[in-house]
């Protein structure tokens, strides 16, 4: 079936029922009752009426016969269509109008607004566009001027005023203000903006003007993307949807095969040949797996429209249906688990003020490029403690750095440097044992060759980290973290969140194979990480997921699924959107051969007629397709999790 294709060209500012098969079928439907009520009533002779029933068909017919004639020569497949084409042509040879025009009209009408239904679906998200201003405020010439944002292209100038949408993405230049990015990642809480950070397309600034430069054209940017990547993952398939297409290609033949011959033999044995040919177009409606071939396809367009609208992007079925199926989810600790940023947690001194360690330490380390280094310059300054001047400065490559103070020689170093250099530890390796238990990363100071304190550092958690791991025990999901940090370190990480299971000191090729152990233990493996650095191990698992993807080529392209925003609770989302789609899946299947189960016997015996055949086959698929548009919400399961969470936490 060829969903969209005409909603494609005319868009939906018409009504549903103008879009032109559902207009089609009213309109055939109209016309058939008004030749049932002259036939009955009225005038109308035998062969005006069958004129009129013929227009009727051909009318509320056009569409669908035609794609089945496509599907016969382009594909050389028999689809759906061609059995109930051939079921009309049968009601219409036994002279059975009223039944063939009936046939066509709700085939018709079920059909177009399953159509509209689909298109609709899929093209949802689309409407994020509309939250992109039509023109952009450019500076030329330090005057204001109006613009189509088409037009603009990185390095362009332009204001936002309050209230005003974003119209492409850029890194803002001059002001501060609150910008709502929901269109983006999902997250309706607004972000503090100012100089330097970046900011996207149809985001909604709040209370500020802010200057922006924009960094990508409107058809580059990063919702333009999204909308791309969403729309191109709806028109894949999962495998239970193969797996019905190439059942469809050969049940329908076969079906066809079984309505001859149900007309053949009764020639050869003399059985009723009226009789039996009712039956045999009987057959041919009532065995159409119209429902069936719906059952995924709309539910994963559903699921996949509704996840995207959530800044979750899901690029394809196949991984939707594997989100469904995941009981493993391993994390990347750094910068997945936590922010990938250390901080000072812990200061302590021997003989000295702390203001004068930590100026003498950021003095020493103002030098170094190491990244705990940096962390203690920012945050000493961030104290409002100025760093002292140092000279000589000289790199301990590995291990930490030494310079001169007013004449002092200050060394700053690991535990272990100082250890294999003689310096003596009395008092201190207590407390370095006590932190590095705890997961930190303890640097020493030095002065003169004397100890005069200690500064711990500790990347830090993310705030949802823990409710994340919750939420997905609550959910019968084991996790397990995947590091290359030391043992130490990621067990007491681990024991903060309420990990499973922790897999530490791993270079890139030991979590690519601690994946595929985890994949031998315990099935589908979800594996979650920064989408660049752990690239082996997403492409092992067998989903993955890339954390903070917003604007991130690399990101958006090395997972399956990509999380646009930094925030852990969206996996535990991604996962109740997976089971849920795969749930209604197998529903709309389950229900869909019970019916061709119940129909077939009673069509082959002759139980039922064409009308009734017609009206419980057309009322089977709009339920399939009532019940797959549900994938698209997000369910009370989350919902619940979250607030059992909250719950446990807050009490």
């Amino acid at each position: 079936m060829d969903h969209g294709k005409q909603l494609d060209r005319d868009g939906f500012s018409s009504p549903w029922w103008a879009f032109p098969p559902l207009r089609n079928a009213l309109l055939a439907g109209g016309v058939a009752g008004a030749a049932i009520i002259l036939q009955r009533f009225g005038p109308l002779g035998a062969a005006v009426a069958s004129g009129t029933y013929v227009a009727a068909i051909l009318l509320g017919g056009w569409h669908w016969m035609r794609e089945g004639v496509d599907t016969l020569l382009e594909e050389h497949a028999v689809g759906i269509e061609a059995l109930m084409g051939a079921a009309t042509a049968g009601s219409a040879i036994l002279g059975m109008w009223e039944e063939a025009a009936a046939l066509v009209v709700l085939y018709g009408a079920a059909e177009g607004l399953e159509e509209y239904t689909y298109a609709r679906t899929r093209a949802a998200i689309r409407a994020l566009l509309d939250l992109v201003p039509k023109k952009a405020r450019v500076l030329h010439g330090g005057c204001e001027v109006m613009v189509p944002v088409e037009s603009l292209r990185p390095g362009d100038r332009f204001v936002v005023r309050p209230g005003e949408s974003i119209p492409t993405d850029g890194t803002v230049i001059e002001g501060r203000s609150g910008v709502n990015e929901a269109p983006v990642t999902g997250e309706s809480i607004p972000v503090d903006k100012e100089p330097g950070l970046a900011v996207f397309a149809a985001s909604l600034n709040g209370e500020g003007a802010l200057l922006i430069e924009a960094t990508r054209s409107h058809a580059d940017n990063t919702l333009a993307r999204i909308i791309h990547l969403v729309e191109t993952a709806q028109t894949q398939k999962g495998r239970a949807q193969q797996w019905i297409e190439h059942f469809g290609r050969r049940y329908s033949p076969a079906v066809l095969a079984v309505g001859a011959a149900m007309v053949v033999l009764p020639l050869i044995f003399g059985w009723p040949l009226a009789e039996w040919s009712r039956r045999a177009v009987v057959l041919l409606v009532a065995s159409a797996p119209c429902a069936l071939i719906m059952s995924t396809p709309m539910a994963a367009a559903a699921g996949i429209g509704g996840a995207g609208r959530r800044g979750i992007l899901i690029k394809g079925g196949v991984h939707l249906e594997h989100l469904g199926k995941a009981r493993v989810v391993a994390f990347d600790k750094t910068g997945t688990l936590t922010r990938g940023k250390p901080a000072m947690t812990d200061v302590r001194t021997f003989g000295v003020e702390e203001a004068e360690l930590l100026a003498g330490v950021a003095g020493v380390e103002h030098y170094s490029q190491h990244p705990l280094a940096r962390t203690i310059v920012e945050d000493t300054a961030a104290r409002g403690i100025e760093r002292r001047v140092a000279r000589d400065f000289v790199s301990l490559t590995g291990a930490g750095a030494r310079a001169t103070i007013d004449g002092a020689g200050w060394i700053v170093a690991s535990p272990a440097w100082f250890a294999a250099s003689g310096v003596a530890l009395a008092g201190v390796e207590a407390d370095v044992a006590e932190l590095q238990g705890a997961g930190k990363t303890v640097v020493l100071a030095a002065r003169n060759g004397e100890m005069c304190g200690w500064i711990a550092l500790q990347d830090q958690l993310r705030p949802e980290a823990a409710e994340c791991i919750e939420t997905l025990r609550r959910m019968g999901v084991r996790t397990v973290m995947l590091t290359g940090d030391n043992a130490g370190t990621a067990a007491a990480v681990a024991s903060q969140l309420g990990i499973d299971d922790v897999r530490a000191e791993l270079l890139p090729e030991g979590k690519l194979a601690a994946v595929k152990a985890l994949e031998q233990e315990y099935g589908p493996v979800l594996m979650v990480g920064d989408g660049v650095n752990d690239a082996p191990a997403l492409a092992a698992a067998t989903c993955g997921i890339a954390m903070g993807a917003a604007g991130t080529d690399a990101a958006l392209e090395a997972a399956d699924v990509a999380l646009m925003k930094d925030d852990l609770r969206k996996v535990a989302e991604a996962l109740v959107r997976g089971r849920r789609t795969r749930r209604i899946s197998l529903q709309n299947i389950v229900f869909s051969i019970a019916l061709l189960m119940l129909l077939i016997p009673l069509a082959v015996g002759g139980l039922i007629g064409v009308a009734s055949a017609v009206l419980v086959h057309e009322a089977a698929e709009l339920l399939a397709v009532a019940n797959g548009l549900r994938a698209g919400t997000a369910g009370p399961s989350h919902d619940r999790h979250r607030a059992e969470v909250n719950g446990k936490r807050a009490a």
